[in-house]
């Protein structure tokens, strides 16, 4: 499994003859230009569609998540999987929207005059870790724990390295000595994508990041973990602060505006003062149980697009841009997914 690896140096791609153009390369230009064996189907067991009460103006509003794959979150995955089977969410509501943080919606609090009602049998906050062990061999001799060799090779295999630094200098760093980090994140020593998602990590761990349209799972304090139950999207700045502190189990893939522009709460924590404040929610279906199921497809994070994908948005040299920045945190750099042809 190939990981890609954003590093704080400037990223560029391995140059190649098919490469050359007049015009200089943007993300969308890269993206219109990947191959069909490059884009990976999402299955419909992991596409969740939730169709919001219609807006004012009488338009539909469909908001599309893709449930995150296995390993991570799977016990919160697999309870989404069954409150969607029992049709639980039909009826329910999105009743707290908080600006540049989330909206939130499932059965409430009966406190605020709500009724969630019981969740279908099984379904119970699990004690399941909000990191996994790291995937890598581990090179205790480095700092971070991950071997220098294992980056390297991803850089060879995903089309870019760092600028100034050869693949053996990657392999040759002495991390341990100058502390280095590989990513540049403030957040983890190592951010990087498999599989289609992103994710951070570091040491002996790695953990899925919270990013614009990430979906997490509500919880009290700790030890609750949250059942899966009460779900929000973050609207706002990427709160990676949250990070292996509450459960990710997906992505807004389509409709994230039907969340971020409802009015926003205004009593304690972003609630609405009033129920009929809330947006209601008339279903919630797994796309494989749709008579006619939405399809999408994301682009390989393992694919050469995709490697010249992120290195186009972390030097974007086309006429808007005077200065490129080098660099790209991992939350600029949304996968792109599109309807299956």
């Amino acid at each position: 499994m190939i990981k890609l690896y954003l590093m704080a140096a400037s990223l560029l791609v391995l140059p190649s003859p098919a490469m050359a153009q007049d015009e200089p390369r943007t993300p969308d230009s890269v993206v219109a230009a990947s191959a069909p064996e490059e884009w990976v189907p999402i299955a419909p067991e992991d596409i969740l569609v939730i169709e919001l009460a219609p807006a004012n103006d009488g338009s539909a509003r469909r908001v599309v998540i893709q449930l995150l794959p296995p390993p991570f979150s799977q016990p919160w995955v697999e309870n989404i999987r069954t409150l969607a089977r029992a049709h639980w969410w039909d009826g329910k509501s999105v009743y707290r929207v908080v600006d540049n943080w989330v909206a939130q919606w499932g059965g409430g609090d009966p406190e605020l005059g709500m009724d969630p009602g019981p969740l279908p049998e099984g379904v119970a906050a699990p004690t399941a870790s909000y990191e996994l062990p790291s995937p890598f061999d581990l090179d205790t001799t480095r700092h971070s724990g991950v071997a220098w060799q294992d980056v390297a090779a991803a850089a060879m295999l995903t089309g870019f390295y760092a600028t100034g630094r050869t693949l053996e200098d990657l392999a040759s760093l002495d991390v341990s000595a100058d502390h280095q980090n590989i990513s540049g994140d403030r957040y983890a020593n190592i951010t990087a994508f498999t599989n289609g998602w992103p994710f951070a990590g570091g040491g002996e761990s790695f953990w899925p990041v919270h990013c614009y349209g990430s979906v997490g799972v509500a919880r009290d304090l700790a030890p609750d973990t949250g059942t899966g139950s009460e779900l929000y999207a973050v609207i706002g700045h990427a709160p990676r602060q949250l990070d292996r502190n509450i459960a990710v189990v997906g992505r807004v893939i389509e409709g994230i505006e039907h969340l971020s522009t409802l009015t926003r709460g205004t009593a304690e924590a972003g609630v609405y003062v009033e129920r009929s404040e809330d947006t209601p929610i008339v279903s919630v279906r797994l796309a494989s149980e749709l008579s006619e199921p939405p399809a999408y497809e994301y682009l390989d994070t393992a694919s050469g697009s995709f490697a010249r994908y992120i290195a186009v948005r972390a030097n974007r040299q086309d006429s808007f841009y005077e200065v490129p920045a080098g660099g790209v945190d991992i939350c600029n750099v949304q996968v792109p997914i599109r309807p299956a042809p």
